[in-house]
């Protein structure tokens, strides 16, 4: 049997505990015969470390199923380099990223869950602003440059007719925050908690819209998916046990982040937020998921079909072959 038989049959039993599908219990796989390994696995500070935060503490406490260190970046170039070199065996990044991944590592990745649907808003104190076609003429205040925020924005700008709208990139999402507190009359696309946060420090300010309800309005079948995970292929077939385990407890983790009482306060212990109420408040609407199998290959295909067609750079110029996508 070779080694993606192996991983296939290691995995073969996952089923949904808050997440689509997950793996049965390691008793009950080649993972409790395979020998302990630590993964590495990093992720970007925003939305789709929130999903982790649970799995993160238990992992200290030596409750979680696998083990594992953790790191979380502010810039997405520091996972994909990570994960091409050998920093990470696993990182949680923009979707389309993922897909560039798999193109410059020529098919060396696979992506095994998507982490993080629709959590880009539009903050502003203008009340005029309701939709995207009401950026036209507008400069919007935006984070991550060639990756998932960027290419969204842009699709859904194109998509309404606005040819006049300029996007002004900062390094991270804290600095558009602090931009919106020194000059409440920019106009912001920021991903949770950020959104949240910036709207406590100024009242003034309010959600116009949500990036994911303006992509829904365009019809089609595909859904916006802000992060997945993503697995080097050679951990996946040397470890399979060890990936089945870190499914089984992001899984766990995702459902125990309803808790936002605890998960917002962890929020603050690894330095996502600097207030707990702003996480607390934000979390709701951070559309945290563990979607595995067919249902997260539907899901990414169709997201990174409509930016390949907008764009095929967005998705590394070419959309990744089925073996992209980890379906038991």
């Amino acid at each position: 049997m070779n080694k993606l038989m192996k991983a296939a049959a290691a995995m073969a039993l996952v089923f949904s505990v808050g997440c689509s599908s997950q793996p049965s219990a390691a008793e009950e796989t080649p993972a409790a015969e395979e020998e302990a390994v630590t993964l590495k696995v990093g992720s970007l500070k925003g939305p789709t470390s929130l999903g982790l935060l649970n799995m993160m503490k238990s992992s200290e406490e030596g409750t979680t199923e696998g083990s594992y260190e953790f790191n979380i970046v502010t810039a997405a170039d520091e996972l994909a380099a990570g994960i091409v070199g050998e920093d990470y065996d696993i990182v949680l990044v923009p979707a389309n990223l993922a897909s560039v991944l798999y193109k410059k590592t020529e098919g060396k990745v696979s992506v095994i869950d998507i982490n993080t649907l629709g959590v880009l808003y539009c903050v502003s104190a203008d009340d005029s602003i309701t939709s995207v076609k009401d950026l036209a003429g507008k400069t919007v205040v935006t984070t991550g440059q060639g990756t998932t925020p960027e290419y969204t924005l842009r699709y859904l700008l194109a998509q309404n007719g606005v040819e006049d709208c300029t996007l002004d990139f900062r390094s991270e999402a804290t600095e558009v925050v602090a931009a919106l507190k020194q000059d409440a009359s920019l106009v912001a696309v920021l991903p949770q908690p950020f959104a949240t946060a910036a709207q406590i420090q100024n009242e003034d300010l309010k959600a116009n819209f949500s990036l994911s309800d303006a992509w829904d309005e365009l019809g089609g079948d595909s859904r916006m998916v802000t992060g997945v995970t993503v697995v080097k292929n050679s951990v996946l077939e040397e470890h399979p046990g060890a990936v089945a385990k870190f499914l089984n407890d992001h899984a766990a983790s995702v459902e125990a982040s309803k808790d936002t009482d605890k998960t917002s306060e962890l929020a603050v212990e690894y330095g996502i937020v600097e207030k707990a109420p702003v996480a607390k408040k934000a979390l709701p609407n951070c559309a945290l998921v563990c979607l595995t199998g067919e249902e997260m290959k539907t899901a990414l295909s169709g997201y990174l079909k409509v930016l390949f067609e907008a764009d095929p750079a967005s998705v590394g110029g070419a959309l990744p072959e089925d073996g992209f996508y980890y379906v038991k």
